[in-house]
C-alpha cells in the first residue's frame, strides 16, 4: 500500500513510518501540519492516510477538516483518523459522505503493530475500522434509524462488531459462533435493511453507516 503520515509529534510519526516500512508497505508522504497535509492527500492520492485530527496551526482540527477537503475533492479517499479522546461530531463528520474507507481510532487502543496496519489494510480497501469507544458514544448520543429495530438482539451485535471492522470470520470467533451462522446473520441483516447491492463491501459499509448515522 501507498501511505501518507500526517502527525506533528515527530516522534509518534517517525514511529508510524518505521512501522508501516517494516510490514512491506510505502510511506509515499509525511505531513506535520493541516494545510501540509491537505496538499499532501490531493498531490499523492495515496492507498490510505492516517492523520491525527489536531495539528497545527492551532491544534484543533486541522487534521480531519483536511481530511474531509481531501474526500470531497477525491471521493472515497480513504482515510484512518487517530485520537487522543472520543469526539462525536468528528466521526459523524467523517462518515457524512457515505463513501466508506474510513477509520476513526483511539491512539490509545492501538495495541500492536498488527492491529494498527489490519486497520489501515480494512480502510484501504473501502471498509471501516471504529474504535469500540466511538461507537459507544455515538451510540448514546442520539435514537437508532428506525430500520434498526427491525433487527434482532443477535443481528444487532453483529452489526456493531461489523462497525468495528471485523470479518465475518472474526466475528465468528468472537461470538463462538459458526462462520454460516455469521452468514445468515449478515445476510437476514442486509435484507432488513434494505441493502441489495451485489458488492458485499459496500453493502458492509452502507449497513455500518446505518448504525452509525443518529443524526
Amino acid at each position: 500500500m501507498r501511505i501518507l503520515v500526517a502527525e506533528d509529534l515527530y516522534l509518534l510519526r517517525d514511529g508510524m513510518v518505521h512501522l508501516i516500512e517494516a510490514y512491506g508497505h510505502e510511506v509515499v508522504a509525511t505531513a506535520a501540519t493541516g494545510p501540509e497535509t491537505l496538499r499532501a492527500l490531493l498531490a499523492f492520492r495515496p492507498d490510505v492516510a492516517v492523520v491525527d485530527v489536531r495539528m497545527p496551526p492551532t491544534q484543533s482540527d486541522e487534521g480531519l477538516q483536511a481530511a474531509l477537503a481531501a474526500r470531497r475533492e477525491v471521493r472515497g479517499l480513504p482515510v484512518l483518523i487517530l485520537s487522543q479522546h472520543v469526539e462525536q461530531l468528528y466521526a459523524r463528520e467523517l462518515l457524512a459522505d457515505g463513501a466508506g474507507g474510513v477509520g476513526y481510532l483511539l491512539k490509545e487502543s492501538v495495541f500492536d503493530g498488527e492491529q494498527f496496519i489490519d486497520a489501515l489494510e480494512r480502510v484501504a480497501a473501502g471498509g471501516t475500522a471504529m474504535d469500540p469507544a466511538v461507537i459507544g458514544a455515538l451510540l448514546t448520543s442520539g435514537t437508532s434509524h428506525r430500520r434498526l429495530e427491525r433487527l434482532t438482539e443477535r443481528e444487532y451485535e453483529v452489526l456493531g462488531l461489523m462497525a468495528e471492522g471485523l470479518s465475518n470470520q472474526a466475528i465468528a470467533g468472537r461470538l463462538f459462533l459458526s462462520d454460516s451462522a455469521i452468514s445468515k446473520y449478515t445476510t437476514s441483516m442486509f435484507g432488513k435493511l434494505g441493502l441489495t447491492d451485489d458488492d458485499n463491501v459496500n453493502r458492509r459499509v452502507q449497513a455500518v453507516l446505518a448504525y452509525l448515522d443518529h443524526s
